[in-house]
């Protein structure tokens, strides 16, 4: 029988903590910047026809970042003045001495620029990541998944609320990116090491009929997931409205932007049995304003969301609950540092705006918090690198202002 999955309270933060870089020889943070990232290039090169200006621009991309010196965007490049200040301490300097939340962003931005994602011609607007997550979204596993929905009906009632959240949780475990550079997880529940599962419905069910915040993670298998999760919190009115909060444009490999939520909610209506029936909802929500999609231009910022600007934390403010989805969030969440595994996750998101704060997030990163000593000790002693394979997971609920 397995232990209890720890709470999220667990110690009080540090004063402070040192932000992760990429320099440290056999980290994560290393393995990212000098594996997936030059794996990433490859990949997007092959994947389209590009003209022999498109393809210089990504093999310069990539001997940059094998060893050269961080480069600026061209001057008069979309956002370039606002990557310019974001940037003014890094650009110049190594990729692997600045901060890696930092370098990881503007390698996405980079990238965009290399393939003339917003630059006026045939390229423009153009998805690198696009024939990915379309190959996801068509594959074998979706239709199993969306098939296996005419199953929930046959649950108890909090069974199916767990069931769709939980698969909104693992989702995360289909992540393109991570799969670039780690191979395709195995199948499995993997292990829960913090479950505030049962307080989230407890709020909701408290509250029904409010206004729920998601800040999306993946396309494809995950954005399903979310959506069908979106569906049960409307159809079961533990939501009045839902705001889905995506990347203004493609980010990370497989960050979710409008037109992967429209291609994702078209999968599921095309389905047969009950997805089709919840992708009908999740159309006739949109048409509704009942699932209204945000992409603020903060959702793309090398920023954690300490520093979130005063119309997104009004615009948060309004919510009954949030949900934080994935890896990346979680990490804008409480800073990407090198806090103990033990620090406080309520302490450090304390500044959150809007109500009770969930982050739903499989682990891919070195950062996590919330832990209980015992369990950390036993995860630390096992030899695995538990904090980066994708096989563990945290629900982790911070209370609303002036609760406990």
């Amino acid at each position: 029988m397995s232990e209890p999955a720890a709470t999220s309270e667990t110690a009080a933060p540090p004063p402070d903590a040192s932000v992760i870089i990429g320099g440290t020889p056999g980290t994560f943070a290393r393995g990212v910047l000098t594996e997936r990232h030059p794996a990433l290039i490859r990949q997007v090169r092959d994947a389209f026809p590009y003209p022999p200006e498109r393809l210089h621009a990504l093999d310069a991309l990539l001997a940059e970042i094998a060893g050269g010196s961080i480069a600026p965007l061209p001057a008069g490049a979309h956002d370039a003045e606002q990557w310019a200040r974001w940037g003014r301490a890094y650009v110049g300097r190594s990729w692997f001495e600045v901060p890696f939340l930092w370098a990881e962003s503007y390698f996405y931005r980079r990238l965009l620029d290399a393939v003339g994602y917003f630059a006026p011609g045939p390229w423009q607007g153009i998805d690198p990541f696009g024939p990915f997550k379309r190959a996801e979204l068509a594959g074998d596993a979706v239709a199993g998944e969306l098939a296996a929905l005419d199953e929930l009906t046959q649950l108890p009632a909090e069974e199916g609320d767990m069931a769709v959240l939980h698969g909104a949780l693992w989702g995360n475990r289909a992540d393109l990116g991570f799969r670039i550079s780690s191979g395709e997880v195995a199948d499995g529940t993997g292990r829960l090491l913090v479950d505030d599962g049962a307080r989230l419905w407890r709020h909701l069910d408290a509250d029904p009929d409010g206004t729920v915040h998601i800040l999306a993670d993946n396309a494809g298998r995950e954005l399903v997931a979310d959506l069908i999760l979106i569906d049960h919190l409307l159809h079961t009115h533990r939501a009045g409205r839902v705001l889905l909060h995506l990347k203004p444009y493609p980010y990370f490999v497989s960050d979710a932007t409008t037109a992967d939520v429209v291609d994702c909610v078209r999968r599921i209506a095309r389905a047969p049995g009950r997805a089709g029936r919840i992708g009908a909802r999740l159309w006739q929500a949109m048409n509704q304003d009942r699932l209204s999609l945000r992409s603020p231009s903060f959702a793309r910022a090398p920023l954690p969301y300490a520093d979130l600007p005063d119309d997104l934390r009004a615009d948060l403010a309004t919510a009954t609950l949030t949900i934080a989805k994935g890896d990346l969030n979680y990490r804008r969440l409480v800073g990407d540092r090198h806090w103990p595994a033990t620090a406080s996750f309520a302490a450090l998101t304390a500044d959150f705006p809007g109500g009770p704060l969930v982050a739903l997030r499989t682990l891919k990163s070195d950062v996590v918090t919330g832990l209980d000593p015992t369990a950390l000790a036993a995860l630390d002693g096992s030899g695995e690198k538990w904090r980066t394979s994708g096989s563990y997971a945290v629900i982790q609920m911070r209370p609303g202002p002036g609760r406990a």
